[in-house]
C-alpha cells in the first residue's frame, strides 16, 4: 500500500510503500513516555520503502528494556514522532501511525509489550464519547 504523511507542522514529509498487515501496537514504557499516551501504533517496513522530502528529521537514540538501541526520528520544529529504526535489516523501520494520511485504512494486527499496558486500555469503549469537542 502506498502511503504518505508528514509531521504536524508539515516541515518533514514522506511517501512509503508498506504492508498494511504489519501494523502493531506497542505498550512498552518507552513508547508511553515518548507519546505521552498509553501506547504507540506503528506500520513496520524496510528503510528502502520510505522516501523523505522536506526537512530531515532529528534522531534520538535510546536503549530499550530488551537491550536493543532504537532511533526515534522526529520533527526538529514541532516534535512530531515520525519513524523508529534500529540496527538495520528487514522490517527494521516503523512509521508512526499518527503521521500517516491514510491511517483510517490501517488497523493494528498485533500488540507487543502487553505487560506494560495500562490496566484500563481495553475498557475505553465503556466511556461516554462525543463525535467532537
Amino acid at each position: 500500500m502506498r502511503v504518505d504523511g508528514q509531521c504536524h507542522c508539515g516541515r518533514v514529509s514522506y511517501e512509503a510503500d508498506i504492508d498494511p498487515c504489519k501494523v502493531s501496537i506497542c505498550h512498552c514504557t518507552d513508547c508511553q513516555s515518548l507519546t505521552g499516551s498509553p501506547y504507540r501504533v506503528t506500520a513496520i517496513c524496510d528503510r528502502e520503502q520510505v522516501r523523505l522530502s522536506g526537512d530531515r528529521p532529528k534522531i534520538y537514540a535510546k536503549t530499550g528494556d530488551n537491550g536493543r538501541t532504537r532511533f526515534q526520528h522526529f520533527c526538529g520544529e514541532c516534535g512530531s514522532p515520525l519513524f523508529t529504526s534500529g540496527e538495520g535489516g528487514p522490517d527494521d523501520w516503523g512509521i508512526r501511525w499518527g503521521s500517516i494520511r491514510q491511517r483510517a485504512a490501517l488497523r493494528p494486527v498485533r500488540q507487543i509489550w502487553c505487560r506494560s499496558a495500562a490496566l484500563w486500555v481495553n475498557q475505553i469503549e465503556e466511556l461516554p464519547g462525543r463525535p467532537t469537542e
